[in-house]
């Protein structure tokens, strides 16, 4: 964590804030969802009936304006961001150092809760037992972060446990921990839709309403698979599927152009790669992330035409911390619930593109200007 605060402009907070709740209108959409679902793997097209816990909206900040670079289904950070605003937190309740307010408390643990009562129909107010789920949970860089909700899920009065899926015993009637069922999955594996065999009896469970699985496919489809950046980025194919006009404005102004790699062609790609960025449309964050400036040739040439975004590229905004020579690069992330904004974080890191684990990089406050 870094205790600088990173300016913010209350205008580009109010553009980010303003795209986050255009984004979700449009998810709520029946053409848009129509469209989503036609490209989509079957299991997105199963609504569970609620909507995804910790999404994250990931911007860079431009002259003109933020812009916005992925959206996350499953963001993590907002424990650690809370705590480098609140400097002198600590926990009243024997919790650890990650601890949030009482007020940040609640907020957080009132998400979880109406996920639940929409999975259940309102018929039980909060979950009896949480898993947090991720592949192999204590390699995990933001593990901390998890054992930080499972001490805030049991001060809730909530049973929570931490593991991986080889350690679950799950089928289409449920999903049980060391003998014990489980509830409500916080989901923060990067198996987004479900399709690798570890995760296949937790897809039974879901498909058959046995266990609350937030994110879920569902949500990743409609928000998180960077294919749709394509569809957002395309004004004709958004008209088609957006009748809100201020929602389209906002979606196109702010998501630079995306495109897949088979639709722009190889030769185009390599000669405009000095303005694009490729990412993998199937993974989070950084992994496999190459500025076009940067690549090799031999590189590109094991990029996947269908599974290869080519986005322009928005460089990020600098800073350059008290007693460093060398400046940072700068993100911001929102965290979000429905249309609800729980947290706003910089993210300040060094290298081509965001990476939290390297030296003198981590999550810092947001001071607004």
């Amino acid at each position: 964590m870094i205790r600088q605060a990173v300016p913010l402009k209350c205008g580009d907070l109010a553009e980010m804030i303003r795209l986050v709740r255009s984004l979700y209108r449009l998810s709520r959409m029946p053409e848009y969802r129509s469209a989503v679902q036609s490209e989509a793997p079957p299991v997105a097209g199963f609504d569970p009936g609620h909507d995804s816990v910790m999404m994250g909206y990931d911007f860079h900040v431009t002259e003109q304006g933020p812009r916005l670079i992925e959206v996350n289904t499953n963001a993590g950070g907002i424990l650690p961001t809370w705590l480098s605003t609140s400097p002198e937190n600590t926990s009243e309740n024997g919790l650890n150092k990650w601890a949030p307010s009482p007020r940040r408390r609640n907020q957080l643990l009132g998400t979880f809760a109406e996920e639940f009562r929409r999975f259940r129909k309102g018929e039980i107010k909060k979950p009896r037992h949480i898993l947090i789920l991720d592949e192999n949970p204590p390699e995990q860089f933001l593990y901390p972060e998890m054992q930080a909700f499972a001490d805030l899920f049991e001060s809730w009065g909530v049973k929570a446990s931490i593991a991986d899926s080889a350690a679950l015993d799950a089928d289409e009637n449920g999903v049980c921990y060391q003998g014990e069922p489980v509830d409500l999955i916080y989901n923060r594996h990067c198996d987004f839709y479900l399709e690798t065999d570890e995760m296949s009896a937790i897809l039974a469970a879901y498909r058959n309403r046995r266990v609350c699985l937030t994110p879920n496919p569902f949500t990743y489809a409609l928000l998180g698979d960077k294919r749709r950046m394509v569809m957002w980025s395309e004004y004709e194919r958004m008209k088609a599927v957006c009748a809100n006009r201020r929602v389209l404005e906002t979606v196109q102004r702010q998501v630079p152009y995306s495109t897949l790699l088979s639709q722009l062609g190889r030769d185009q790609a390599w000669q405009q790669r000095k303005e694009l960025v490729f990412k993998p449309v199937s993974r989070f964050g950084s992994r496999g992330v190459y500025i076009g400036a940067k690549i090799s040739r031999k590189r590109f040439a094991t990029l996947p035409d269908q599974d290869t975004l080519a986005q322009a590229l928005v460089p990020p905004s600098q800073l350059t911390l008290p007693g460093k020579e060398k400046p940072h690069k700068v993100d911001f992330r929102l965290f979000a619930y429905r249309d609800r904004i729980l947290a706003v974080t910089a993210r300040l890191y060094r290298g081509q593109v965001t990476n939290m684990s390297s030296e003198d990089s981590g999550f810092a406050p947001v001071t607004l200007t």
